[in-house]
């Protein structure tokens, strides 16, 4: 069986998901999570600088990043083997400046200077809008971002333990959720912005199935209920 781009499309325009398993009652406020792999601490490279402006043009096809397993990474300030070398590790410490870690095209993170937002641990958390033609900031900042499903960012990354930087993983001390990695392949391999895209594959298209089912699933939980 073959799906055509459009089914990923329409999905990537209503998610912003990560890998685990959870109960249903948790699923809007945990869908706000993204779960990332993170490691030790780095020095920046040679030439990298503590500066940039973070625009929508900052965000780009996820498969032309850094894979690291199951996420991507990038940097910003030009310090990407710092980036790649925490994200690596299994032992904890501190992404530098910079990094961005993103799971699926529709929520990212990146790392801010450091004091810029010490409650965060200088993160900045970004919901997207994703298209053929590029991508549209939905909502950007700190403790007040929330997803479209009105879950909030930093309400789940803030229950990471302090070795992780804020950042989730199944065994970090986040919330998990009903999400596959499967379905999280699915979402990477059909991002809208990348170039050369082909028909999605029969497992993919599975994936993506059963991911709209979860949509579905959320969107009748909190839809007004008749009197």
């Amino acid at each position: 069986m073959r799906l055509e781009i459009t089914m990923g499309n329409r999905l990537h325009g209503k998610l912003s998901i990560v890998t685990g398993e959870s109960r249903s009652a948790g699923w809007a406020k945990t869908l706000a999570c993204t779960l990332l792999l993170a490691g030790s601490a780095a020095a920046a490279e040679p030439g990298a600088s503590n500066k940039f402006t973070i625009t929508k043009k900052s965000f780009h096809c996820m498969r032309d990043m850094t894979p690291v397993r199951h996420f991507y990474v990038d940097n910003l300030a030009g310090n990407l083997k710092g980036t790649v070398r925490v994200a690596e590790s299994a032992t904890g410490g501190i992404y530098p400046v910079g990094s961005v870690v993103q799971l699926v095209p529709t929520e990212v993170m990146v790392k801010r200077e450091k004091g810029f937002n010490p409650a965060t641990h200088d993160w900045e958390f970004f919901e997207l809008d994703v298209a053929k033609n590029g991508s549209k900031i939905r909502s950007r900042g700190f403790v007040e971002v929330n997803n479209r499903f009105g879950g909030n960012c930093f309400a789940c990354h803030i229950k990471a333990r302090s070795e992780w930087d804020l950042v989730c993983d199944s065994s970090h001390g986040c919330d998990p959720i009903p999400i596959t990695h499967n379905m999280m392949g699915a979402l990477q391999r059909t991002d809208p912005r990348c170039k050369n895209q082909v028909p999605v594959s029969a497992e993919d298209a599975a994936a993506l199935a059963q991911l709209g089912e979860i949509v579905r699933t959320l969107n009748a939980a909190k839809a007004p209920k008749s009197p």
